[in-house]
């Protein structure tokens, strides 16, 4: 059975409070940005020489050496799991991934304390079922992390139709996919729909009403979250664990 979509008015106030978020992780990253630029001396150019897809620098040494297998990073016999339901349109998800979860894969996930998981909440428009079939089919590689992290670096505005044939292709190339002519028929395949559809209905049952969402689970239960900080995520790994 299909889940219901998501009341527009639920969305609207989620949306809210999580924009009121984002403008603070902004205010955060302003200030790293302007230390960082000021100890290189103001080189921007380190993304361009690694790759033409921004941010691939950045992605790799936060990714590279740590286990992903599909929609899992890190060790899949980790007790504690961070579930995130993300939309890969969502500008407020992109903000999670690049304020919060470096530091999240830095002190829990590379460690093997806890495993973290992707999952695909398409509540945006059609773009996004379109972004999050080309993020499955990447994990078919194991590449899913990179490809998601680097949609986000290079995230357009909402339902533009920035999300081409030929923008999801250089994002596979610059997460590294193996085969990217295997991840092209990947894409297409029939497996995707109902998977999204199950994502969706558990959001729904979880009582989540917007994105990100986060559900930690562990030995002592499961904590959905009305918030995606890094403090209150930490507060729900220790309370499952």
């Amino acid at each position: 059975m299909e889940g219901r979509e998501p009341d527009p008015a639920q969305l609207a106030r989620k949306r809210r409070i999580q924009y009121l978020s984002l403008a603070a992780f902004a205010a955060v990253a302003v200030v790293i940005a302007l230390i960082a630029v000021s100890q290189s001396g103001g080189d921007d150019d380190s993304d361009e020489t690694a790759s033409s897809v921004q941010g691939a620098s950045e992605v790799s040494a936060l990714l590279d050496g740590i286990p992903q297998d599909g929609s899992v990073l890190g060790d899949p016999a980790a007790e504690v799991a961070v579930i995130e339901f993300a939309d890969p349109q969502c500008p407020v998800c992109r903000s999670f991934a690049i304020e919060v979860l470096p530091q999240l894969i830095a002190d829990r996930v590379r460690p093997g304390d806890v495993s973290y998981e992707y999952r695909n909440w398409d509540i945006i428009g059609a773009d996004s079922e379109v972004a999050s079939k080309a993020a499955l089919a990447a994990g078919e590689q194991d590449r899913l992390f990179q490809f998601i992290q680097l949609f986000y670096a290079n995230q357009g505005e909402e339902n533009s139709g920035y999300v081409t044939d030929d923008f999801l292709e250089r994002i596979a190339e610059g997460a590294g996919i193996p085969d990217v002519d295997r991840w092209k028929q990947d894409r297409g395949s029939a497996e995707w729909d109902p998977r999204l559809k199950e994502v969706n209905a558990e959001a729904e049952s979880l009582g989540f009403v917007g994105t990100p969402s986060i559900l930690v689970t562990g030995p002592r239960g499961q904590r959905p979250l009305e918030g995606f900080g890094l403090d209150e995520i930490e507060a729900a790994i220790q309370q499952v664990s």
